[in-house]
């Protein structure tokens, strides 16, 4: 492809998108497609001469396009958005096409000021304290397997990478039992294990309890465990738990216990003072991560985290061999020295991109919409005698159950999870589930985009409709 004809199917890609956005309220949510159909569909080998692209489409539209899951729909209200926006999207091409690999300052210096920049506008935004710097990643689970590193590396006197874990006295981990599971594989990877990581009891708001956090952390000093990082959440991916960052901090000061804070999902959320206070006590941490890809309009994949002190992340992860040594060395933060690949993307442009079209003041509108519609959602759960709210509502996240009179216990999870199968087997709109005490419950997130409030409604009419036939109630 020469570059005329890259201008020519450059210009029709964006149209067949902008196609893809006016009309994507007419796909179902969900895809269809049964599994190994599209392998199936594909040839085993890739081809030894050039193909036409008009031929390569063609393929897409009629095997990749069916066994699309729709997240920009505006009734996708499963998981937490991965949201998208045009001046996003925009940015992810240029970057694209500039094929920038920001490993060091001298490899581009532009992607590694521009990151600076962004992350110090992001910092202000979310109303985070003075003298925390940050850095993009890929997600949430790299940034907190980074802080776990750190921890790991902090508690051990910065030994653990030059002399290995063996014989040593055991690392622990402390997080909720409603702690995201990737903390579980972080704990795995940076060498904790299983028996590492200790689930703090929660309380009636299913937050983590700073009494049991100290009790535990004692009772592991006390046997000769050494106590190395603490988790806490705000936002949940189960039911949104906010934990007490105040207190935890606390906690974590009294013993040289490293606190990293995830806030993958509801940070966003902190671009509105009225919701800045679930941060409250986070100048205690030492860093904190939070997803602009899901509630700001950034496309996947960009993960803002954020270090109190850089020198504790750099000296767990950095390493400088002779052909990395360059004379822009030191000019700048090397954010190579931040993550684990040494290669890095141009995140922060599109970044810029959405923060400049979009601006704060959009975005905040967006969230607070958000926000309404589920407590709006959250009064018709609680104003139909056979729905019940699950947990309490946390910002835009309303879990619930069908619960009809007369059917309990395992019975009551199995029709939940009939409900939940059969709503998304529709592909009318896209929900998931989650455990509350141990029960099966239904999850409702409202984060696109292109989410309106009719489009909720929709939804809950539909959930109606499908509970009604399941339970044999036409009515």
């Amino acid at each position: 492809m020469d570059t005329d004809e890259f201008r020519q199917r450059g210009h029709a890609l964006i149209d067949r998108i902008a196609d893809y956005w006016d009309g994507i309220e007419d796909r179902p949510v969900r895809s269809k497609v049964r599994p190994g159909d599209i392998i199936a569909a594909l040839p085993a080998e890739a081809p030894e001469r050039p193909e036409g692209f008009d031929r390569i489409l063609a393929d897409f539209d009629s095997i990749l396009d069916p066994g699309l899951t729709n997240w920009a729909h505006p009734r996708f209200f499963a998981y937490f958005p991965a949201n998208i926006s045009p001046p996003a999207v925009l940015g992810e091409v240029l970057a694209a096409g500039l094929g920038q690999q920001a490993m060091l300052w001298e490899t581009s210096p532009a992607a590694n000021e521009l990151e600076a920049v962004t992350m110090a506008w992001l910092g202000k935004a979310i109303g985070l304290p003075e003298g925390f710097e940050g850095t993009i990643q890929d997600s949430a689970s790299t940034a907190t397997l980074c802080a776990l590193l750190a921890a790991r590396e902090k508690a051990l006197g910065w030994t653990g990478n030059t002399e290995g874990l063996a014989a040593r006295q055991p690392l622990m981990v402390y997080a909720s039992a409603e702690a995201h599971s990737s903390i579980d594989k972080a704990g795995r990877i940076a060498g904790f294990g299983d028996a590492g990581l200790r689930h703090v009891p929660t309380d009636a708001n299913f937050r983590m309890m700073p009494d049991a956090l100290e009790a535990m952390i004692k009772e592991d000093k006390a046997a000769g465990r050494l106590p190395a990082a603490i988790v806490a959440s705000i936002g949940a991916t189960g039911i949104g738990a906010v934990d007490p960052v105040r207190e935890i901090a606390a906690v974590a000061a009294r013993h040289g216990v490293y606190l990293h804070v995830d806030a993958a999902w509801a940070g966003s959320a902190l671009v509105c003072p009225e919701f800045q206070h679930l941060a409250d006590g986070v100048e205690g941490a030492d860093s904190l991560v939070f997803n602009p890809h899901k509630w700001m309009g950034v496309n996947f994949d960009c993960s803002a985290h954020f270090v109190k002190d850089p020198q504790i992340l750099r000296k767990a992860l950095s390493i400088l061999p002779a052909y990395l040594v360059s004379e822009g060395s030191g000019a700048g933060p090397e954010y190579r020295d931040w993550t684990i690949p040494l290669g890095r993307r141009f995140r922060a442009l599109k970044l810029w991109f959405a923060l400049r079209n979009i601006g704060l003041e959009a975005i905040r509108g967006m969230i607070r919409n958000h926000v309404a519609w589920a407590e709006e959602f959250e009064g018709l759960v609680t104003g139909e005698p056979d729905y019940a709210l699950a947990a309490p509502r946390s910002l835009a996240l309303v879990v619930f159950r069908f619960a009809p009179a007369g059917v309990d216990g395992d019975a009551l999870d199995a029709l939940n999870d009939r409900l939940i199968a059969t709503v998304n087997e529709t592909g009318f709109t896209y929900l998931t589930r989650t455990l509350v005490k141990g029960r099966v419950a239904v999850r409702l997130s409202i984060g696109n985009l292109m989410t309106e409030r009719r489009h909720v409604l929709e939804a809950w009419d539909h959930i109606r409709e499908v509970a009604r036939g399941l339970s044999g109630n036409d009515d």
